[in-house]
C-alpha cells in the first residue's frame, strides 16, 4: 500500500513589512498540521517564503533610501530567521525573486497566453495601491478600499486580461462537488456567494512606465506580471513543475493555509489559472480568521501590530504556540491579550498539565523513591484509565483531521482532567497509608504514569519542547524522528515496571498578575433604584447547586420559526454546547460570535422549539433589550463564576 502524502504551504508573506502575529499564527498552523500527518504516518512537505514584487516593496524600498532587491532581502530574511524561533521546521522556503521561480512563471504566462485565454485591452478602473488591484464599485465600502479606507484612483490604461470569466461555471461545480475544497464552510459560501456574480477577467500586468519591479511577460517586454499572478504559482515552481519529483509525488494533495483576507486569490484565482494551464486542482484551502489586538484587526497605522519574537521572549516559545491554537477557533476571529495568555498559561498549563505532571511523579517518587511498581493485575482493570486514554486519543485525531486545534486540545485537556479527578477519587495519599494497599497505590500511580505518557505524545505537534521534557522525564527514548507516531502511542502498559524516574522539574511555572489599584477620588455613579421585586430568599446551599460557567459564542443563528430564539453553540472548556437563548430581538447572529457569557451549565436539557438546549446563557433585561452578562477581561472557557 502506497504511503499517503501531503503538501502544506503558507501564503508567501508580502514583504513590505517584518512578521508580525497574524504570520506567526499561520505558520505555526501548518506546521502544527504538517507535525500531526507525520504523526499518522504520512509523508509530509512544508512550504512557505516570501513574496517580493510590485508597487508597495518599490515604496518601502524608496522610503528606506534603498533598491528593492536589497530591500527584498533583508525582510525575506526577518522571515527564515523567526521560523526556527516558533519551532517551525518547514522544509523549502521559496522567494519570488529565486530565478526558479521566475523561469516557472514565465513558461505558465507563455501557456496560456498561446491557449488563447490571454488578451491585450484597454481599461478604465479604480485601483487600489494598497492592494496592487483594481476593484469593482460593488466591491468598495463606502466608496472606499475595504482592506486600507480610502478611495481607489480611476486608471486608464492599456493591459492583458487572463479571462476567468471563461471558467466562473467550472469553478463554481468544482466547490460544490469537492465537500472540502474550501474549510471552514463559511468561507466556502462567502466564494459560492461572490460567484454568483459575473466574474470580470482578471488584469494581470503592470506596465513598465509605472512599475519595472516584477517578472517582465514572456510575451511582451514592455510589461510586468501582477503581484498575485506571479506569487500563486510558487506553489508549483517549489516544487519543481513541470518534470520535478517533489511534484510528481506532492501535487495535487496539497492544502493551502490562508488567512481570510486573501481568500478571493486563492480561492477564485488560483484554481482558475491551474484550470488554464493544464494543471490539476489543489486538494483545499484551510481559511482562518484574523487576530484582533487593542479590539481591533491588527493594523500598522493604530499601532497594534504584535511582535512574535517579543512575545516569546515574555512567555516562551511552547506557551505561545499553545495559546495561539488553543484560544482561536480556526476560522473565526479571536482576541490577542496579555491578560489571555497569562490566564491560559496559568490555568491550562501551570494548573492543570504541569501540576499533574509534577504530583504524579512527586508521589512516585515519595512513596516509591522513584521506582515503577508496575501494577497489579488483579488490580488493572479496576484502576485502567486505558479507556479515557483511547477517547482522548480518538478525539485529538478527529479534530486534527479537520484542523479543528482547539478541539484537538481540549481533547487532551479533558484526559487531564479526568486524571486530576481520579487522583482525588482515588487518594493515593491514604492509600499510602495502609501497607495493605501497596499494590493499590502502585497500580493506581502506574495507571498516571501511563496517562501523562500519552499526553506527552498527542502534544507534540503544538508543544514538541515541552513533549520532549516529559518523555525525557518518564525515561522514554525519543524515537530519532522526534516523535511517536500515533498506532505507538497505544497499546497500554508501555512504561517498564522497575524503572526509575526523578521528581521533575517545573514545566510551566506560574505567572504573577499585578491588579492595578483603582484610581483614587473616581467618580461613582449613583444606581438608579430596583423596580421589580426581590425574589424568596435562598441559602448558600441552594445557590451552590448552580454551576455557572464563563462561556465563548462560536456560533450562532436565528431559529426560523421564531422572532427571538437563537441557537447558539458555546465553548466551555473541555466540551462545546448548543444553547438556544431567547436574545434575537437585540443581538443579531454576527454580533454575538466570539462574545463571552455566562452559562448556567447544569440546567436540564429541555427541547424548545423542536431544538436541544443544553444550558441557559445570563441577561439582564433593559428598556426592553436584553443585555449579555460577561465579563471586563477575557477569561478561559470553562472558568467557574462565584
Amino acid at each position: 500500500m502506497e504511503k499517503k502524502r501531503q503538501f502544506f504551504t503558507t501564503p508567501i508573506y508580502y514583504v513590505n513589512a517584518k512578521p508580525h502575529l497574524g504570520h506567526a499564527y499561520t505558520s505555526i498552523a501548518a506546521d502544527v498540521a504538517t507535525r500531526f500527518k507525520q504523526m499518522d504516518n504520512q509523508e509530509t512537505y512544508f512550504l512557505t517564503g516570501t513574496d517580493e514584487h510590485g508597487d508597495k516593496i518599490v515604496q518601502a524600498a524608496e522610503k528606506q533610501n534603498t533598491s528593492p532587491k536589497a530591500y527584498a532581502d533583508q525582510i525575506s530574511q526577518l522571515f527564515q530567521d523567526i521560523l526556527p524561533l516558533l519551532q517551525i521546521k518547514n522544509d523549502q522556503f521559496i522567494r519570488t525573486t529565486d530565478p526558479e521561480h521566475i523561469q516557472v512563471v514565465t513558461a505558465i504566462l507563455t501557456k496560456i497566453h498561446d491557449s488563447g485565454d490571454i488578451y491585450f485591452a484597454s481599461y478604465e478602473g479604480l485601483y487600489c495601491f494598497g492592494c496592487e488591484r483594481f476593484y469593482q464599485e460593488r466591491e468598495l465600502v463606502d466608496g472606499k478600499c475595504p482592506d486600507h479606507g480610502v478611495a481607489p484612483e480611476k486608471i486608464k490604461e492599456s493591459n492583458y486580461f487572463f479571462k476567468m470569466s471563461k471558467y466562473q461555471e467550472w469553478l463554481i461545480d468544482h466547490i460544490n462537488t469537492h465537500e472540502n475544497f474550501i474549510q471552514p464552510d463559511q468561507y466556502k459560501n462567502e466564494i459560492l456567494s461572490f460567484l454568483k456574480e459575473p466574474l470580470e477577467d482578471l488584469c494581470i500586468s503592470r506596465p513598465k512606465t509605472r512599475l519595472t519591479w516584477g517578472i517582465t511577460l514572456p510575451f511582451d517586454p514592455d510589461y510586468v506580471t501582477y503581484v498575485w499572478f506571479d506569487a500563486l504559482v510558487n506553489y508549483v515552481s517549489a516544487l519543481g513543475y513541470p518534470d520535478g519529483d517533489k511534484f510528481k509525488r506532492f501535487w495535487p494533495t496539497t492544502r493551502h493555509f490562508v488567512a481570510k483576507d486573501i481568500i478571493k486569490p486563492h480561492g477564485i484565482y488560483w484554481p482558475i489559472m491551474l484550470k488554464a494551464a493544464g494543471i490539476d486542482i489543489y486538494e483545499g484551502l484551510n481559511v482562518h480568521g484574523f487576530w484582533n489586538v487593542k479590539g481591533s484587526k491588527m493594523s500598522k497605522s493604530i499601532g497594534n501590530v504584535t511582535d512574535p519574537i517579543e512575545v516569546t521572549k515574555e512567555f516562551g516559545v511552547d506557551p505561545f504556540r499553545y495559546f495561539l491554537m488553543r484560544e482561536m477557533v480556526f476560522g473565526l476571529d479571536a482576541n490577542f491579550t496579555e491578560d489571555a495568555i497569562v490566564a491560559r498559561i496559568n490555568a491550562d498549563l501551570a494548573n492543570d498539565l504541569g501540576n499533574l505532571f509534577s504530583r504524579i511523579l512527586s508521589m512516585n517518587t515519595r512513596y516509591f523513591k522513584g521506582e515503577i511498581m508496575g501494577q497489579d493485575p488483579a488490580l488493572a482493570a479496576q484502576f485502567s484509565l486505558e479507556a479515557n486514554a483511547i477517547t482522548a486519543i480518538d478525539g485529538f485525531k478527529e479534530a486534527m483531521e479537520r484542523c479543528q486545534f482547539h478541539k484537538g486540545l481540549a481533547s487532551i485537556w479533558a484526559f487531564i482532567s479526568t486524571m486530576n479527578k481520579y487522583i482525588d477519587t482515588n487518594e493515593p495519599w491514604s492509600l499510602a497509608k495502609d501497607p495493605s494497599k501497596e499494590s493499590a497505590l502502585g497500580t493506581v500511580l502506574y495507571n498516571l504514569i501511563e496517562g501523562v505518557r500519552v499526553v506527552s505524545c498527542l502534544i507534540y505537534p503544538v508543544m514538541p519542547a515541552t513533549s520532549h521534557k516529559m518523555q525525557r522525564a518518564l525515561g522514554l527514548e525519543i524515537p530519532t524522528k522526534g516523535f511517536f507516531a500515533l498506532d505507538q502511542i497505544l497499546p497500554w502498559a508501555q512504561i517498564k515496571k522497575g524503572a526509575s524516574l526523578d521528581k521533575p522539574e517545573i514545566l510551566f511555572p506560574r505567572i504573577d498578575i499585578k491588579k492595578s489599584a483603582s484610581p483614587k477620588n473616581a467618580p461613582v455613579k449613583k444606581a438608579k433604584a430596583f423596580k421589580p421585586a426581590l425574589k424568596e430568599e435562598i441559602s448558600i446551599e441552594d445557590f451552590s447547586k448552580i454551576d455557572l460557567r464563563a462561556a465563548t459564542i462560536l456560533s450562532a443563528e436565528k431559529i426560523e420559526t421564531s422572532n427571538k430564539l437563537v441557537k447558539l453553540v458555546v465553548d466551555l472548556g473541555a466540551q462545546t454546547r448548543q444553547v438556544i437563548a431567547g436574545i434575537g430581538k437585540s443581538y443579531t447572529p454576527q454580533e454575538l460570535v466570539g462574545k463571552q457569557v455566562i452559562v448556567v451549565a447544569n440546567l436540564k436539557e429541555a427541547q424548545i422549539m423542536g431544538e436541544l438546549s443544553q444550558g441557559m446563557v445570563l441577561a439582564a433585561s433593559h428598556k426592553k433589550e436584553l443585555i449579555l452578562s460577561g465579563f471586563e477581561k477575557d477569561l478561559l472557557p470553562g472558568n467557574s463564576v462565584k
